[in-house]
């Protein structure tokens, strides 16, 4: 008896990072319901096209069914990404860097802004950084003058904190 031999689905290989702003929290909710709305008028199209029969040729259903497959999967991968969820609160307390704050930091004469978040919203152009990456994992639980290394590919860079907003 031959056995399949299926790779694991993207929802099963992918663990997401849940922590995320209440922003980003409402965009994912609002995809959803944009989503579970679609789907019933992709499952009718489906049926509609099933109903010309011979699946093999008829494009049409093939390419209907691609798509409620698509709806279905989004649907399934938000709404665990939605039950995952945890929202960054920011602190009020400014003595220690923590998830959700903005951290000025200064290298050599150069000085830099890091917002720290959830590595879904990572813009590392806009100074958006995860919590994750090297630089912010160095951060958390820095206190204003401390000075942190931070191992990037071959160097060492040393990082002086500034400000934490």
């Amino acid at each position: 008896m031959r056995t399949l031999d299926r790779k694991p689905t993207k929802l099963s290989q992918t663990i997401s990072d849940p922590m995320m702003t209440q922003n980003k929290f409402d965009e994912l909710k609002n995809k959803l319901e944009r989503l579970k709305k679609s789907q019933p008028f992709a499952a009718s199209e489906v049926s509609r096209l099933a109903e010309l029969g011979d699946f093999s040729e008829n494009m049409e259903y093939q390419m209907a069914k691609w798509k409620l497959r698509g709806i279905n999967y989004g649907i399934l991968r938000l709404e665990a990404e939605l039950d995952r969820a945890e929202i960054i609160i920011s602190n009020q307390q400014r003595d220690l860097i923590e998830i959700g704050h903005r951290v000025t930091v200064q290298c050599g004469d150069k000085k830099m802004v890091y917002e720290i978040l959830g590595s879904s919203e990572t813009d590392p152009q806009n100074g958006i950084i995860s919590h994750l990456s090297p630089i912010g994992t160095a951060l958390l639980g820095s206190k204003i003058d401390d000075e942190v290394e931070i191992k990037l590919a071959n160097k060492i860079v040393k990082y002086k904190i500034i400000k934490i907003e």
